[in-house]
């Protein structure tokens, strides 16, 4: 016997906030949740897979940990096990994070350091795609370099993507109101000079262009590896 479906359906919509971090996109919308549970005890279980037998465990970490980080807050939650199949290093990763060791302790003698500035260099990278996707519009619709940088993030239309950018700066702690420049360097946080913007907006149309051809790339090889089984 299963909890209430509310609950289930809480614990899925938590796992919708959960993030590849090289892809900048949910784990619900990538597929990687094979499975999510909640029995009539509180008991969550999670199983996650990726599209390949070797992804970067350091990555896969990131994940697993998220997952079980958002379902474990859930009402109704008593407890909470994410379980990463058939990836080289999931007994390490699953008890790791059953064990909230963190990543070093995790991978003794292999990991150096924890995970905080990988997860902040691609919410950096996000910062750039989302820049592009904020920006191209306007440049398309003939805005110059000294139109865009005086321009504020409350100045700019609504819509679903000026929504994302402003989550991704605000989690790197960069400036995410109405009054704060449209354009900033996400290493800093400061506005990009007007003669700079040429250069910024094509570093951020290359960083997007990469982020999804890395999705597109993953996609398939996802399919391609489950496609028996979907």
């Amino acid at each position: 016997m299963t909890l209430l479906p509310t609950v289930e359906g809480a614990a899925w919509a938590a796992l919708e906030t959960v993030r590849d971090p090289e892809l900048d996109e949910p784990i619900t919308t990538l597929g990687f949740v094979g499975s999510c549970t909640v029995s009539a005890g509180g008991q969550a279980t999670v199983r996650l897979r990726l599209p390949t037998y070797f992804c970067a465990p350091n990555f896969a970490y990131l994940m697993v940990a998220d997952a079980y980080d958002a379902v474990i807050k859930v009402d109704g939650v008593r407890a909470a096990r994410v379980i990463l199949d058939d990836h080289f290093a999931a007994d390490q990763i699953n008890a790791g994070v059953a064990a909230q060791a963190g990543f070093v302790a995790s991978f003794d003698g292999e990991a150096v350091a924890e995970l905080g500035d990988l997860r902040a260099r691609f919410l950096r990278k996000a910062v750039m795609a989302g820049t592009d996707q904020v920006c191209r519009p306007l440049v398309d619709a003939g805005a110059t370099p000294a139109e865009l940088s005086a321009l504020t993030l409350g100045d700019v239309p609504s819509s679903p993507e000026l929504g994302r950018l402003r989550q991704r700066r605000a989690e790197l702690s960069l400036p995410a109101r109405d009054d704060a420049p449209l354009l900033i360097d996400p290493e800093t946080g400061e506005r990009v000079a007007t003669e700079s913007i040429p250069l910024h907006l094509r570093r951020a149309r290359v960083t997007r262009a990469g982020i999804e051809a890395n999705a597109g790339i993953c996609s398939g090889m996802f399919t391609f590896r489950y496609q028996e089984s979907s």
